[in-house]
């Protein structure tokens, strides 16, 4: 990296790449897809962002290129970009030491959408959040992927950052857990780890049921959990579903697990969904949202908060893209009835772009590296990243046991073929719709 820019704070660093990047796009595209980005970090020649899960794939996929265009004519030494999370060696600023996790700035308790499945769980989370260690403690928080529980662990984390900032504080997912713990163990030993851990006030763990088969990591978690209940310290958890269920859990966490209060999160309704749609949509730049469209989609989507804004996203970008009214007929062909409350699987995934490609689903997740299959392995690769809740282990794991960075490596790939091949984009795009009208479990 040059000399002079080694100064610069990440902050004025990506300040001054968007400043290139309002110069190269129309003002509304800038505010909708580029504005909401936030750099996390540096590393090498990498620049590491985060975006709001509603519009990352299509910013990954449409303005990657013209990032790294921005970049490249900066005075940085940064040639590439990725929104796959921060590496724990990235910097937090070009040239200094690593910081902890990035926190979304938009999941606050000011931004949490209340409603009837979600009131419990948020009068608790902020309740632990103005008392720590005097509430609840555990606070367990499970329910299906997409219904705020990562928000509502975050808000604690940034309420206590602001209103008690002499409080340690640390948000991670049970899968960052894991590989900090591995990486130590390969390392100089375990005492750095333990240290970072066992010496908080409160410590926030997301999807705790990754944890489950991880023998040497769930003996370290118990370790540390007891250091901090027994210290005093506040713990609060989220699952994907009750502690009782962790079925291959050890028996001591689940029980630790049940300790102090445990509330479920559940689906968004009507009103909740509409109000979540009208928030989402003024943030969109959408001036004066038709409330009848804004209805069809609320119906059509209940599954969860995440499947709301990802379908918004795409029929905003429709809409700006073809210069199209926002309506109940536009929502009504873009989102299939009876098709879209079904979470898209893996399965179906595979199953259509197989098909499309003409090879079979084994040639697909196997290890030829013939163009073909390749060239559908990583488009259907990225329709998983877009379309599901998987995190990059999990995918790769549902791809022939690939690892973290080879999903990565696919990412990028079907990004910049998708960018110079009108066609193959037109192709996958028909996959979008054919994968989102497919009903679920029939693949």
């Amino acid at each position: 990296m040059h000399d002079d820019p080694r100064g610069k704070s990440l902050e004025t660093l990506w300040d001054d790449v968007q400043g290139r990047l309002r110069l190269a796009v129309p003002e509304s595209t800038f505010k909708l897809w580029l504005e909401p980005l936030r750099a996390v970090g540096t590393q090498d020649a990498t620049l590491y962002l985060t975006a709001p899960d509603g519009i990352r794939p299509w910013v990954e996929r449409r303005y990657s290129a013209l990032i790294r265009e921005a970049l490249e004519n900066g005075e940085a030494g940064l040639r590439d970009v990725s929104f796959t999370g921060i590496p724990a060696s990235a910097s937090g600023a070009p040239g200094s030491c690593s910081g902890p996790i990035d926190l979304n700035p938009n999941y606050s308790f000011e931004r949490f959408v209340i409603g009837e499945g979600n009131r419990l769980a948020h009068a608790a989370a902020l309740a632990i959040a103005e008392a720590p260690s005097e509430a609840y403690n555990p606070l367990f928080l499970h329910g299906p992927p997409g219904l705020g529980k990562t928000h509502l662990l975050v808000a604690v984390a940034h309420y206590l950052r602001a209103n008690a900032p002499g409080l340690s504080v640390r948000y991670t997912t049970a899968e960052g857990f894991t590989n900090e713990f591995v990486a130590a163990l390969r390392a100089s030993g375990t005492e750095g780890f333990k240290s970072r851990y066992r010496d908080l006030d409160v410590l926030l763990v997301d999807d705790v049921q990754f944890l489950q088969g991880k023998q040497h990591t769930e003996e370290e978690f118990f370790h540390t959990f007891n250091a901090l209940y027994e210290g005093g310290s506040q713990l609060v958890l989220s699952a994907d579903r009750l502690p009782s269920e962790l079925s291959t859990l050890e028996s001591r966490l689940r029980d630790r697990f049940e300790w102090g209060l445990t509330v479920s999160v559940e689906p968004p309704d009507l009103p909740t969904r509409l109000t979540v749609l009208s928030r989402l949509a003024r943030e969109a730049g959408v001036d004066s949202p038709d409330r009848d469209a804004l209805s069809e989609l609320a119906h059509r989507i209940d599954a969860n908060v995440r499947r709301l804004h990802g379908a918004l996203t795409r029929v905003v970008a429709h809409a700006s893209l073809t210069a199209t009214p926002l309506s109940p007929e536009l929502i009504a062909e873009l989102i299939p009835h009876g098709s879209a409350n079904e979470p898209t699987t893996v399965e179906e995934i595979q199953q259509q772009v197989a098909v499309a490609f003409g090879i079979s689903r084994a040639e697909l997740v196997g290890s030829t590296r013939a163009a073909t299959p390749l060239r559908a392995r990583q488009m259907a690769i990225l329709l998983t990243r877009e379309m599901t809740d998987l995190s990059l282990p999990q995918i790769g794991r549902l791809y022939g046991g690939r690892d973290h960075s080879t999903v990565i490596n696919s990412l990028r790939r079907a990004e910049a073929k998708l960018a110079g091949d009108p066609e193959l984009a037109e192709r996958v795009a028909t996959l979008r719709s054919a994968i989102h009208s497919h009903p679920s479990g029939s693949a």
